[in-house]
């Protein structure tokens, strides 16, 4: 699978939708040329999640080592099915956020969608800055530590 590059920023419309940046819509169409996302809120950023289909079904195999009437089964399956949404792309490319998911990364009237590898995130423009740049100084700092000498 090809990954998500990049940093891109769209409208949203007053109904709720944004168009998909056209290079992570490549990434996503599959056989029969529609694209089928999972969106869900991040559990640790005020963004939203986009897995493309066959991506977030093996994130849910996760699952199968669980007792399947567990605690620990339904607490991991609450948190990634819930709040989770299944969006079919539109011919345009446009998707439609669930207005619980805008609420959660508090998403106005433009949005940056940054490529996370095999998924990509949407942020409000600001959020999304910060967070790269906190992402860069996190990583500077660990990359220190590793190259610092032990005592």
């Amino acid at each position: 699978m090809s990954q998500f590059l990049g940093t891109h920023q769209n409208r949203l419309d007053a109904k709720g939708r944004v168009s998909v940046p056209a290079p992570f819509r490549a990434l996503l169409k599959g056989a029969d040329g529609a694209a089928s996302l999972v969106l869900r809120p991040s559990h640790q950023h005020r963004c939203i999640e986009v897995w493309p289909t066959p991506a977030f079904n093996a994130l849910s195999k996760s699952l199968e080592g669980y007792e399947l009437f567990s605690e620990e089964y339904e607490d991991k399956a609450t948190s990634l099915f819930a709040d989770a949404y299944l969006i079919e792309a539109d011919k345009e490319g446009r998707i439609l956020l669930p207005e619980p998911l805008v609420a959660h990364a508090q998403l106005t009237d433009s949005v940056t969608f940054l490529g996370i590898g095999t998924t990509f995130h949407i942020w409000e423009p600001a959020a999304a800055a910060a967070f790269k740049e906190a992402a860069r100084e996190r990583s500077r700092a660990r990359s220190a530590q590793r190259a610092a000498p032990s005592l």
